[in-house]
């Protein structure tokens, strides 16, 4: 019998260290336990991944949840699922195609038609490192979907959400915008030969710009603005990187990816950490990778570029005729930056997807 011990004391020993180092990797849960009852939360991308466990965490918590989604089949299945499982039968599904200015319009309508306030608005869907492809207006689809759509999207609910106030608006970003240029003059690559790669990176750089062009618009409303890198997470949004299609990488990086790749449900904590968190309250402007705060890219903190990037935004999509956000003057901008130089940390973390 004592032969054994030492193999099992041993084994026991490995998988709890396995279990801890994971943990510490993916950043763990978010230990706020605030409620949300009363509020409203508009998360998109909610049927399945990071955004459908958000949506069932702050469901949980009591919040009244408008999941917008393109399918409306797997979205209406999601919002049962997370009705049953959280006894909250304020969990709804929208119809909302970040592929479709014409949809995200109608969807951004039916919230201020139906909606009473809306306390946090989640930006959370994406694609990433697809095929080329354009969406219904002629973008390219991962700078379309990933930036410009969220980018209408939040300035149609932003009366709403001053409304509202305090309340919160949080970008899904990614550690790939370090990686990240914005070209601006072929924005949606037209006039070279296609990269996926970098097509998805320069629209994550654009969600950090965006995030921190916001924050500064939004000064003194009571509407703040974060984004976060959620981590590595195994989700659908992955399937077209070609991940494991070696031997070698299934045999010898599978070990790797599984203490550094996190669930759905981890992958959902610093989404709901922004949303809810007591200590996040009046903190904007930040880059959040996964619960703490960092310094994102040199580019990402070009005002210059985030400027022009809203103004190039706006016409896209065209705000600019409907009267747009204004930026602040220039005694609100430099009134503003100790505001925001508190959500800035010293240094970069580990890559992510």
């Amino acid at each position: 019998m004592n032969k054994y011990i030492l193999p099992v004391s041993v084994f026991g020993t490995v998988i709890g260290t396995a279990v801890l180092l994971k943990n510490h990797m993916t950043g763990g849960r978010c230990t706020s336990k605030a409620t949300i009852t009363g509020k409203t939360v508009v998360i998109t991308g909610a049927n399945t991944g990071i955004g459908k466990e958000t949506a069932r965490e702050l469901a949980k918590r009591g919040g009244r949840i408008i999941m917008g989604c393109r399918d409306m089949e797997k979205c209406e299945t999601a919002a049962k699922e997370i009705r049953g499982k959280t006894l909250n039968r304020h969990v709804y599904a929208c119809k909302l195609d970040l592929a479709s200015m014409k949809s995200i319009r109608e969807f951004a309508e039916k919230i201020k038609r139906e909606e009473q306030r809306v306390d946090v608005l989640i930006n959370n869907a994406g694609v990433m490192r697809c095929p080329a492809g354009k969406t219904e207006d002629g973008f390219d689809m991962q700078f379309g979907v990933n930036h410009l759509g969220h980018f209408l999207l939040t300035n149609l609910l932003l009366d709403k959400l001053k409304e509202s106030a305090p309340s919160r608006v949080i970008n899904l970003a990614s550690l790939a915008h370090i990686v990240g240029k914005m070209d601006f003059e072929d924005l949606h690559s037209e006039k070279k030969k296609f990269d996926t790669k970098q097509a998805y990176c320069q629209s994550k750089l654009a969600n950090v710009l965006f995030t921190r062009e916001l924050a500064k618009r939004l000064q003194g409303t009571g509407v703040t603005v974060n984004a976060v890198h959620p981590g590595v997470v195994a989700t659908e949004l992955g399937r077209h990187t070609n991940l494991h299609q070696s031997q070698f990488s299934t045999t010898v990086l599978s070990p790797f990816f599984t203490l550094l790749v996190k669930s759905p449900e981890l992958g959902a904590q610093p989404s709901v950490y922004l949303a809810v968190s007591e200590e996040m309250e009046g903190v904007t402007g930040g880059y959040y990778d996964v619960m703490t705060e960092k310094e994102p890219a040199p580019e990402a903190l070009d005002e210059d570029v985030a400027r022009r990037l809203w103004e190039v935004s706006s016409r896209l999509v065209g705000l600019e005729e409907e009267g747009q956000l204004k930026p602040p003057t220039e005694v609100q901008s430099r009134a503003a930056q100790p505001v925001l130089a508190q959500t800035q940390g010293q240094s970069v973390g580990t890559v992510g997807l």
